[in-house]
């Protein structure tokens, strides 16, 4: 289990590493389209690497189309959410994997000191700690697995998921933008 969140922490950092970058893009996207150079702004939001530079350039398309309205909106969300799903998939497994992991490695304590409470059984009682040892050993072992499995796992879930809520607030704050310079009237 260990291996994989690590692997998945890996996967999902090399997938959400672009979705901050591309400011530069969005604003000159932004800019050629209040200048009027549709095709241009088109293109430069095309060519930038983030989700908010996808959702952006569906939206100056759908414009340059003279789409606008409440379906523009609603088709704008729904491609928003879809970015957004996209980003935070397989963030909750890593969630999970830190939840359950802790709970593993109790029951291996507890198997752990039911085999030392069962090694002092059949040595009748002569309380030796090698006959313990073996018990605890496990016990602590298992323990110490869990946690190593679950606070990786935890904050590769906690600082991926804050990417992806910051990579959908520049979504959003990207189409507010371009919304607000549609709604302008012309010069």
């Amino acid at each position: 289990m260990s291996v994989f969140s690590i692997a998945l922490i890996a996967y999902k950092i090399v997938q959400l590493l672009p979705v901050l970058k591309g400011n530069a893009i969005r604003d000159a996207a932004l800019a050629s389209f209040e200048a009027g150079r549709i095709d241009e702004a088109q293109r430069s939001a095309e060519s930038g690497p983030a989700p908010a530079d996808r959702v952006l350039a569906f939206a100056i398309k759908a414009l340059g189309k003279g789409r606008s309205g409440p379906a523009l909106m609603t088709e704008l969300m729904r491609r928003g959410n879809e970015e957004l799903a996209r980003m935070n998939s397989h963030i909750r497994l890593l969630e999970l994997i830190a939840m359950i992991s802790p709970l593993l490695g109790l029951l291996g304590t507890v198997l752990g000191m039911i085999q030392s409470f069962q090694e002092l059984e059949l040595a009748e009682g002569a309380a030796n700690a090698s006959v313990l040892a073996g018990g605890i050993w496990q016990a602590l072992l298992t323990t110490a697995a869990g946690l190593l499995v679950a606070i990786p796992a935890a904050v590769g879930a906690s600082l991926l998921s804050g990417r992806a809520e910051r990579a959908a607030q520049l979504i959003e704050g990207a189409v507010a933008q371009l919304m607000l310079i549609a709604d302008q009237p012309s010069k």
